[in-house]
């Protein structure tokens, strides 16, 4: 069993890491190649070019890298061509991973896609171009299928693999330990995403929330997950925007982060669903380069960006977005969690009934659906 994969991200690398698994399970002698991220080569995978190549931040972003970008999918699809595996599977990334899917379907090579792009929250008109590019379809969310369908797209909700992943009872005391943590300290963990522009724009009011923060109350402990390779990013904006505020950074480790705090301040993405799988009460912050924002907020469609919200169909958690993504916004509502201990129970529980609902045994349903998809 050959398999293709390309997964763009952090969280995409999870995702497709999980996957690999439970394929390995159903085909011994898997061999799976593409572009991928550590975790998917620890399972495993040949990875011909990293996964951190794609990872770009809005549109300015991705026209600054085009050209390296299309120059990527454009050998990848030639060797794909070439070798003929079984079976593509896209993991997220849409805009690289759908135009690659339409010409290696138009070839005869089946094309699976993990994660339906976000054609509810915006840009509904891909959904329509999503035939030509994909044989199915595996959806994370309970609501995405019904949409896929009404425009002749196959797909299946397998239920999203984290749910699977991370315990319903969150391992507070554990990850307080491995981390060093008093059991009464009082922690907000820093979370503003995993990509270099994501560092750039929303690490600043972050760590100027967090000074903040510890002027207000200077017994409150901050933990920073960085993902790899971003330290030096990090470190520079900590000495601008937070100077002797007592951060503790972190290689990695953001789940043991997310299951140690009493709340976080978060970038919007899929990290805002860990933190709501930890039970974790957030504030969700987000903030683009301004010509990325101007083009996003006239193609959004529902009034909620973070996944905790968008699953509830309400305001869960309070979002911050852009202009509005300020210390003096913010940091108001990381309070207001840490003082309420009742709204920190009512929102737990509600987490809960929403963690019940994602758990599917995500890998084997998704491993099961591309079984369908392949040539017998």
């Amino acid at each position: 069993m050959r398999l293709a994969m390309v997964a763009g991200e952090a969280s995409g690398d999870l995702l497709a890491a999980l996957l690999l698994e439970s394929l390995k399970a159903r085909w011994p002698a898997l061999a799976a190649a593409g572009i991928g991220g550590p975790r998917m080569a620890a399972a495993g995978f040949d990875a011909w070019w990293p996964s951190d190549r794609l990872a770009v931040h809005g549109y300015a972003e991705a026209l600054r890298h085009y050209r390296e970008i299309k120059g990527i999918r454009d050998a990848l699809a030639a060797r794909l061509l070439r070798e003929r595996p079984e079976v593509f599977v896209g993991v997220d990334a849409p805009d690289f991973n759908l135009g690659l899917e339409a010409r290696l379907k138009a070839a005869g090579i089946r094309t699976v896609h993990f994660v339906c792009p976000s054609i509810w929250a915006w840009r509904g008109a891909r959904a329509r171009k999503m035939a030509a590019s994909c044989d199915h379809v595996l959806c994370l969310f309970p609501f995405e299928p019904q949409l896929l369908h009404a425009h002749g797209v196959a797909a299946s909700y397998v239920g999203h693999p984290l749910a699977d992943a991370i315990p319903l009872e969150p391992p507070r005391a554990a990850a307080r330990a491995a981390l060093g943590l008093a059991e009464g300290d009082t922690v907000v963990a820093l979370l503003p995403g995993s990509r270099r522009a994501e560092i750039r724009h929303i690490a600043p009011p972050f760590l100027a929330t967090a000074a903040l923060l510890h002027r207000l109350r200077p017994h409150l402990r901050f933990l920073l997950p960085i993902a790899p390779g971003l330290q030096p990013l990090i470190a520079p904006l900590q000495a601008v925007h937070a100077p002797g505020v007592p951060i503790d950074c972190l290689e990695g480790r953001s789940h043991e982060a997310l299951a140690a705090c009493d709340a976080t301040l978060i970038a919007s993405g899929t990290a805002t669903l860990e933190a709501m799988l930890f039970k974790r009460p957030m504030v969700i912050g987000y903030a683009l380069h301004a010509l990325s924002w101007q083009i996003m907020k006239r193609m959004r469609y529902q009034p909620w960006v973070g996944l905790p919200n968008i699953l509830a169909r309400e305001f869960l958690v309070p979002e911050r977005l852009q202009h509005d993504c300020t210390p003096q916004q913010l940091a108001p509502l990381v309070l207001r969690w840490l003082d309420d201990g009742a709204a920190r129970e009512s929102l737990a529980a509600r987490f809960r009934e929403l963690h019940l609902e994602l758990r599917r045994d995500t890998a084997r349903a998704a491993a099961d659906a591309i079984a369908q998809v392949v040539p017998a």
